[in-house]
């Protein structure tokens, strides 16, 4: 027979056990939004296909298919679009409410293009604790919202490089050149990481389109861009 005191210790280590396992599923974030097909390898190499609620964790290499869109709402607030024949790798994130000191988060997008809406990450503590890196410049975050596309090739009349627009708030995108930075309807771009990141007199020809969902935070929306579809090879 148990007695009170032995039934309570079970109870609450069953409950620590529960609180444990939680935090442990909710990861980094979870896919709010999926139109197409989106995948995903994990550090242990192995691949599989996600869908909607599907939960985003650290070191997860993501990739839409053609004519896909997806949206991941992080557990900091945050939120990223990620637009058709894009990879990115959620190299780190860290997100403690009772921790400011220890937030980090870094997406390193590899190739196509990402739309971002920043969360506590880089606003309660460090400013630098969330980036975006790319292949000739590191992007970091000044409380905003925007877009980013690498493109490396096949790009038609864009340069090769990294270009970034800002919707609200600011950006600073840099690299061993220099840094430079990005303000509300502004276009920045890096074309090697050895060289400074420049303002463009206007939009290359991104024409980074409405999303088909709206990405917000709180019920918000970011707006912007052209009535064309963007097209990112």
């Amino acid at each position: 027979m148990y007695t009170i005191q032995g039934l309570l210790k079970i109870v609450a280590a069953f409950a620590l056990t529960l609180i444990a396992t939680s935090a442990f599923a909710a990861g980094a974030g979870v896919i709010t939004h999926l139109s197409g097909t989106m995948s995903v390898q994990r550090p242990d190499g192995s691949v599989r296909i996600l869908s909607q609620k599907s939960e985003v964790q650290p070191g997860d290499v993501l990739t839409t298919q053609r004519d896909s869109y997806a949206q991941i709402n992080f557990t900091d607030g945050s939120a990223a679009t990620m637009r058709p024949n894009t990879t990115m790798k959620l190299e780190a994130y860290s997100f403690t409410q009772e921790k400011p000191q220890g937030d980090a988060m870094l997406m390193r997008l590899l190739k196509g293009g990402l739309r971002t809406v920043t969360g506590l990450i880089g606003k309660r503590g460090d400013q630098d604790a969330y980036k975006i890196g790319t292949s000739t410049a590191t992007i970091g975050i000044r409380g905003s919202s925007g877009d980013t596309v690498e493109c490396a090739a096949n790009c038609g009349n864009l340069e090769p490089g990294t270009y970034h627009t800002t919707y609200t708030g600011s950006y600073i995108m840099q690299n061993q050149g220099g840094a430079q930075l990005i303000g509300e309807g502004q276009f920045g771009f890096a074309q090697d990481p050895k060289k400074p990141p420049v303002l463009l007199p206007g939009d290359p020809g991104l024409n980074l389109s409405q999303l088909p969902f709206s990405l917000g935070v709180g019920g918000g929306a970011i707006r912007g861009g052209s009535s064309q579809e963007c097209i990112v090879r």
